[in-house]
């Protein structure tokens, strides 16, 4: 008989332990935010996707309690800010700026951190690629350029932001789904590319449409289509490769994630606040300025955009033989 009730008190103790262990996470997403939050930019300060981070940290101020502080922790393609905060305790007081960059650069060899190591929660932007040429180019149609690049392979230079980019994966796709050849020709960055463009040093870019947009209102530039599923706003009369029957729609996105084990009660009010603050209108207009495309994806989606594109760039570096 007193066995019987020792056991049934261990097993009452057990169980009230259970339900304690149950409760800590929504007790601790209940106080959350008690301290100021970092957010991790892995790049340097004065780019896009810092301005991008510094522009949802006061978006944030009136839907978070405690303010969104954004650090910039560049290096190694980003690997050393993304590793960070991998390993940084998983309660929701530091999260990563994250962008299409961490599914691409544990595949080149640059990090062992990948995208399983974070729980998204919220994806912000995304920007397709673009094929984009001079304006007295005698490519005026996306057909021509790669009938062209069928025709002589290699013959067309295509520059692109650096070997094993996003842009320069999105060419590479485009070969891959086209049987064109190009020469590729890396460059430190998106906008030395242009410039080499609008130089006469390269044949075409495969870069972003913001990063074109200014020449191409100018009268400098054509872009001849977008990789994107719908048509891009300010390139309006530019069609998607899919319109071309060409089944290709790439580029890069940016979004916030977690160290991965987060309590997702934490995760879940982060996301309704960062939702809330990604719709205030001066977010809003500050993408439209910056041209940055304005996306935003819960944590559902934005996991399965990670998984598809980790796949894909993966697959790509591979097949072409990026790795340094």
């Amino acid at each position: 008989m007193q066995r019987r009730a020792f056991n049934r008190g261990l097993f009452s103790a057990l169980l009230g332990g259970a339900a304690m262990l149950a409760a800590l996470p929504a007790a601790r997403a209940q106080d959350f935010p008690a301290r100021s939050i970092e957010l991790v930019v892995p790049f340097a300060a004065g780019g896009g996707t810092d301005a991008l981070a510094r522009a949802m940290s006061d978006a944030s101020r009136t839907h978070l309690s405690q303010p969104v502080v954004v650090l910039n922790k560049p290096g190694a393609a980003g690997a050393i800010g993304l590793t960070d905060v991998a390993n940084s305790p998983a309660d929701g007081y530091k999260l990563a700026l994250v962008t299409a960059d961490m599914v691409i650069i544990p595949h080149l060899g640059l990090t062992k951190t990948t995208y399983e190591k974070f729980s998204p929660i919220i994806q912000l932007n995304a920007d397709p690629s673009a094929i984009t040429v001079r304006a007295d180019s005698p490519y005026k149609t996306i057909e021509e350029f790669l009938n062209a690049a069928r025709a002589k392979p290699e013959a067309i230079q295509l520059g692109n932001a650096g070997i094993g980019s996003i842009w320069h994966l999105a060419a590479a796709a485009l070969e891959d789904k086209t049987g064109a050849k190009f020469n590729h020709i890396p460059f430190n960055g998106g906008n030395p590319a242009v410039l080499a463009l609008l130089g006469g040093h390269i044949d075409a870019v495969a870069v972003s449409p913001a990063e074109v947009i200014q020449y191409v209102k100018a009268g400098k530039l054509r872009t001849l289509a977008v990789m994107a599923d719908q048509r891009v706003p300010g390139f309006e009369n530019v069609p998607t490769l899919k319109e071309r029957n060409i089944d290709l729609s790439i580029g890069t996105w940016r979004g916030i994630a977690a160290p991965k084990g987060t309590p997702q009660p934490v995760l879940d009010k982060l996301a309704v606040a960062l939702r809330e603050a990604a719709a205030e209108p001066n977010l809003k207009k500050f993408m439209a300025e910056q041209n940055l495309g304005y996306v935003v994806a819960d944590q559902q989606t934005f996991t399965a955009l990670m998984a598809r594109d980790n796949a894909t760039f993966k697959a790509l570096i591979e097949k072409f033989n990026m790795r340094p």
